[in-house]
């Protein structure tokens, strides 16, 4: 027997495989997945969080003995959604982080195990991907972004991001996973500058956050993985790596 690999959008791709998959691996490229991935890199815990709230957010960081992820906007230090502000997080550190679309998916994946998957991580969250399925089905979800009326808007980041960690899994592909390996393989040689050119790379860029990009486009700068666990994303226990560090 070999493990199902299959490739689906959004909400509404977790909520047709929710019965049937064994791994969930959420990728949100720009940048909830990028940002999750430095964090626990740097051994701090993440939690996910809707977006939009505040007030709602700072409540359930002072229950969770958490610091809230302030707007990227915010400067000054502050840790955001910016990977770039998540580089000198401590070990150690609870982050509360909203997002409109990365956290509400990782919120949506019930009991099954999910990981967050980048272009950073893309190497080791295929091996504990494998290791978590064994057999079974790991169910790969290109977040994509919202239009103004809340409708998908696919993004060729999650999209090309998926592409990477699919491209080296083991398993019988769907056809949506096949074409998203071979986009990838198609997209590598060219792929930074595909995403810089992306509508969410120009979208950063103008704000401002061009190193944010940079920041995604550490192609498997990690081995470390982040799991759910106990609602935050840390370090995969059954994972470890020399990547983990303390902060200074």
């Amino acid at each position: 027997m070999m493990s199902k690999v299959v490739c689906e959008w959004g909400l509404s791709g977790i909520e047709a495989w929710k019965a049937s998959a064994d791994v969930f691996i959420i990728v949100d490229i720009l940048s909830f997945s990028t940002a999750v991935s430095v964090s626990v890199e740097n051994g701090a815990m993440v939690f996910p969080f809707p977006y939009g709230d505040a007030a709602a957010a700072d409540t359930e960081a002072a229950r969770l003995g958490a610091v809230a992820a302030s707007p990227r906007s915010a400067g000054g230090g502050q840790l955001s959604l910016s990977p770039v502000s998540l580089k000198q997080i401590k070990s150690g550190a609870r982050l509360l982080l909203p997002s409109p679309n990365g956290s509400r998916l990782s919120l949506n994946t019930g009991d099954t195990p999910t990981i967050c998957g980048c272009l950073r991580n893309a190497r080791a969250v295929r091996e504990e991907a494998n290791r978590l399925a064994g057999d079974g089905t790991i169910v790969v979800i290109p977040a994509g972004e919202r239009w103004p009326d809340q409708t998908l808007r696919p993004a060729v980041e999650d999209w090309l991001g998926a592409g990477a960690i699919i491209a080296g899994l083991s398993g019988t592909l769907n056809a949506e996973a096949d074409l998203v390996a071979e986009a990838y393989r198609a997209a590598k040689p060219r792929l930074a500058q595909i995403i810089r050119d992306s509508r969410s790379g120009r979208e950063l860029s103008g704000w401002g956050y061009a190193e944010d990009v940079e920041v995604a486009l550490e192609s498997d700068a990690t081995d470390v993985v982040p799991l759910m666990q106990e609602g935050a994303y840390q370090a995969s226990r059954n994972h470890t790596s020399p990547f983990i560090r303390s902060a200074t």
